[in-house]
């Protein structure tokens, strides 16, 4: 596959650390984080690049890993709500999110807020609270104003910014934060990290992947670190399923 340049994305190899961003990388952006929906063949294309990645494939969202694990019909390492909670492997224990007392004195000072109007979505995650305000765009001032002024005066805390979202979470946990440590533990280590994302959430990502000189690839428009491009999700979970059938065919060259 071509990207939007025209360069051809990296061929695959079979001692890739693929990680995968979940919301606009392999699923459509909804307006409300409740009615993603994702392609059936989802669940397929992820277990055989599991089986061809020797188990190093990770999904590193925003989301919670629970949510994550009902969305994709398989359970897979990664990390949820940006590095707040891991999973190193499939049958490994989510760790025990962290407890940060300044997310939920944030989250009483927005709840007058979104109870005034249901188009605005406050949403719970461990350790973390987004407020979501894509089906209210016309509120942007006011939900930033709101934000900011109670995060004013936390400590420990970040602000980081998404497509008509804002979330507060611990300053030091970010995607890039997690894919590092993935990459300190089995099945992933010794292995080139390959990161797919869609959003500023994951510029983390891609500069840890790129200091580690993996490969690094933006789904959709916008200003990137990220070396490579895809123009939309449907062209991206195509090219996955061009790396299943390439990690295949080396499978059984290698085994002749």
């Amino acid at each position: 596959m071509m990207n939007d340049d025209g360069h051809p994305l990296p061929a695959p190899q079979r001692n890739w650390a693929l990680f995968l961003d979940f919301d606009g990388t392999l699923a459509e952006l909804a307006p409300s984080p409740e009615t993603v929906s994702v392609d059936a063949a989802m669940p397929e294309v992820l277990g055989d690049l599991l089986q061809g990645l020797g188990g190093a494939v990770a999904i590193v969202s925003g989301r919670p890993l629970a949510e994550i694990d009902r969305l994709v019909g398989i359970v897979l390492p990664g990390a949820g709500v940006h590095g707040l909670e891991m999973r190193e492997r499939r049958n490994a224990d989510v760790h025990p999110p962290a407890e940060v007392a300044g997310v939920a004195r944030i989250e009483e000072a927005l709840a007058p807020l979104v109870q005034r109007d249901p188009r605005l979505i406050l949403e719970r995650k461990p350790g973390a609270i987004a407020l979501h305000y894509r089906r209210a765009p016309e509120r942007e001032m006011e939900c930033r104003a709101a934000m900011q002024a109670a995060f004013a005066g936390t400590t420990g805390l970040h602000l980081i910014e998404g497509k008509m979202v804002m979330e507060v979470k611990p300053s030091h946990v970010n995607k890039g934060y997690a894919i590092e440590n993935l990459m300190k533990v089995p099945p992933f280590a010794g292995r080139l990290p390959v990161f797919a994302g869609d959003d500023r959430t994951d510029e983390d990502g891609f500069g840890v992947v790129k200091a580690l000189k993996g490969v690094t690839i933006k789904i959709g428009p916008g200003v990137s670190l990220a070396e490579y491009r895809v123009a939309s999700v449907a062209a991206f979970m195509g090219w996955l399923k061009e790396v299943v059938s390439a990690l295949s065919d080396q499978a059984r060259l290698q085994e002749k």
